[in-house]
């Protein structure tokens, strides 16, 4: 049947799960689409592992972190290409799971329109389940998921001055 899945929150690990359950979907013979909506500069450890992996399509379409743009309208434009990108693999058919890692700062931003995305969740062919991951998912969205998880932070290295660690952090 496929599920709308969304995870959310302040918390860390929102595309950490988003990638297990490709890992997972992978294992099985699943043909797995990515794209990443604000991700871009860094090189991360997920973007060397997808040029490897078989059944794995991999996009990195942002533009960097929105905290350190200095062109909000290219970032804009970056995350319109993105859901252009999601739409095809949605509506294709060839991804039985489909990841949109941090589109909810494109919707929260309004960047993306709320509506146009749960149009497209609702008309997706029968059996493609989409991941969306990202802080501020907004309530009508997390209403038409089928499972939602929040991530609270109870306690984070960046608190305490570490820097983001290689292998765990990107």
């Amino acid at each position: 049947m496929g599920q709308i899945l969304v995870y959310t929150g302040q918390g860390k690990g929102k595309t950490t799960a988003a990638l297990g359950l490709a890992f997972r979907a992978l294992g099985r013979g699943h043909k797995v689409g990515v794209v990443q909506f604000i991700k871009g500069k860094w090189m991360t450890g997920e973007r060397h592992q997808a040029a490897r992996t078989e059944g794995l399509d991999f996009y990195v379409m942002g533009e960097g972190f929105t905290w350190e743009s200095e062109d909000l309208t290219r970032d804009q434009k970056a995350a319109q290409k993105a859901w252009e990108k999601s739409q095809e693999m949605i509506n294709g058919g060839a991804h039985q799971v489909v990841i949109l890692d941090e589109i909810t700062y494109a919707i929260h931003y309004n960047w993306l329109a709320l509506d146009d995305i749960l149009q497209t969740l609702a008309a997706r062919p029968e059996g493609i389940s989409v991941v969306l991951t990202g802080r501020h998912a907004p309530q009508g969205l997390m209403d038409a998921a089928d499972c939602v998880t929040e991530m609270n932070k109870v306690k984070h290295p960046y608190d305490h001055g570490q820097k983001a660690l290689i292998g765990v952090d990107f």
